[in-house]
């Protein structure tokens, strides 16, 4: 190995996160309005396009810069427009600061099943050119509704992190994760709002190498601000890891 091998910097960190848009007709949700609860809305919906949306607080953050969007065309003349889809928008982000990237994916919310396959995958996804530091799903529990098949043989091979912002995460996701090898470093104790300020919190923190206590400790104060509540009861919505 040459010296200037030996000091190069190392490679950006890279993130992935999951969302399965918010869906009143699909998902075992309390309805919220139409108008959010759209899963196949991408502007409006509240996981992803409202303001407390993922691209909306990812887009308007001084932090990242948006490097790439890809969107899903639908179908005008079929029953369905969107029959056959999957994902309607892939959104890629490079963070100012250390170059991290983070790639975001908008599943449609009838296909929740299919979203939260592919989290689990992304778990253990060992390929060298796209696993990710760290894995983050947003959105309803869906292992509430169902529950997904997968091989525990299948680990990460390096180091990886996991942000999973829905209700109750840690009771269902924390041996699942453990499965993968994959260490949680936010996940939820209670019923709770995922609003994506709460993964930006968390980024912010995991991106300057901060403890799970500190990253928890973002993450409750910007639930307290949004919700309305103490610091201390938001800190109650958030797993106590070590």
């Amino acid at each position: 190995m040459t010296a200037g091998a030996a000091d190069a910097d190392p490679p950006p960190k890279r993130l992935h996160v999951v969302v399965a848009l918010c869906d009143n007709a699909h998902q075992g949700i309390v309805k919220v309005n139409a108008r959010i609860g759209n899963g196949d809305d991408l502007e409006n919906n509240l996981y992803w396009g409202c303001s407390e949306g993922l691209w909306k607080v990812f887009d308007a953050s001084k932090d990242w810069a948006l490097v790439e969007s890809k969107k899903a065309s639908p179908n005008p003349d079929a029953d369905d427009p969107w029959e056959g889809v999957k994902i309607l928008e892939t959104r890629t982000w490079r963070h100012t600061g250390t170059g991290a990237i983070l790639v975001a994916e908008a599943w449609r919310g009838r296909e929740i099943r299919g979203a939260m396959e592919r989290f689990v995958a992304l778990l253990a996804e060992n390929d060298a050119d796209t696993a990710p530091d760290l894995v983050a799903w947003i959105g309803h529990n869906g292992l509430m509704d169902f529950k997904i098949a997968y091989d525990p043989s299948l680990k990460a091979a390096k180091a990886r992190d996991a942000v999973v912002l829905c209700c109750v995460s840690h009771a269902y996701f924390g041996e699942l994760l453990a499965d993968r090898n994959v260490r949680p470093v936010l996940t939820t104790e209670q019923l709770m709002y995922p609003g994506a300020f709460l993964l930006k919190a968390a980024l912010d923190g995991w991106l300057r190498g901060e403890s799970r206590p500190e990253i928890r400790e973002r993450a409750a104060k910007a639930y307290a601000a949004n919700q309305g509540i103490g610091v201390k009861a938001a800190r109650g919505v958030f797993t106590a890891l070590p």
